[in-house]
């Protein structure tokens, strides 16, 4: 990753002045649509382009791909314009054309899912919708992902699955019976960093999750306001609670 604009600040120390001390100022999310040929050493070549601008990668998607062609979503950060770095892909051999775009950060924003049985994920996304809907008015960018699931086997894969899907603030699990396999699975990703809510069923899901909820439609509420930046809800204060 490349250093941004440097402010530098002196700072004192016992034998005088300090060396100046260098901030690393961050660059904003930038995206591009990338018509490129379906061969080997494609996506080395788009790799060399962002390297020499000193553009750092954030997210890269295969979003068409066909026998000759196929599509690269990209999303970056650089100190340069967009439209320098967009030129320089336009210009190599694999390229057979540039779009600049908005990142999907700025336009679905944070995710949040929810997976279990489908009873209770339509009640638990009923909440979470309403309730994304008061503060996306208001500039934030939350989106709802639901999957109805049934089976400890396929639910524990989707769980650990969640962490490999781009921009996921937090799980909602909504069931009757969750436990065995599924349980370790909410172990591994808040392991990761990522949060768990669970609705209060049978099985040992509750006492692994971060939050414990009877209600659905709370559950969904309550899942928003813990990813909101216009919301004043600290889950971390209430961790391992139930209601």
């Amino acid at each position: 990753m490349r250093a941004g604009r440097r402010r530098r600040a002196t700072l004192p120390s016992p034998g005088g002045m300090a060396p100046h001390v260098a901030r690393v100022a961050m660059s904003e999310e930038q995206a591009v649509l990338v018509n490129v040929s379906n061969r080997p050493g494609t996506l080395l070549e788009v790799a060399r382009i962002f390297a020499e601008h000193q553009a750092n990668i954030t997210n890269l998607e295969i979003i068409d791909r066909r026998d000759t062609d196929a599509r690269l979503y990209v999303e970056f950060t650089a100190d340069l314009p967009i439209e320098t770095v967009a030129a320089a892909l336009e210009a190599t051999a694999v390229t057979s054309g540039v779009e600049v775009v908005a990142p999907l950060s700025r336009i679905y924003g944070k995710r949040i899912i929810v997976m279990g049985g489908g009873a209770q994920v339509g009640q638990v996304a009923l909440g979470a919708i309403s309730e994304a809907d008061r503060h996306n008015i208001r500039g934030e960018r939350i989106s709802i992902d639901t999957i109805p699931l049934v089976g400890e086997r396929e639910l524990a894969a989707a769980v650990r699955a969640v962490v490999r899907l781009p921009r996921v603030r937090l799980l909602v699990l909504a069931g009757s019976l969750m436990g065995g396999e599924i349980t370790a699975a909410v172990r591994d990703v808040r392991s990761g960093g990522t949060r768990v809510i669970a609705l209060n069923m049978a099985g040992s899901v509750p006492d692994a999750a971060d939050l414990v909820v009877s209600d659905p439609i709370q559950a969904g509420v309550m899942a928003v306001m813990a990813v909101a930046d216009t919301a004043r809800f600290d889950l971390e204060r209430l961790r391992r609670r139930r209601y």
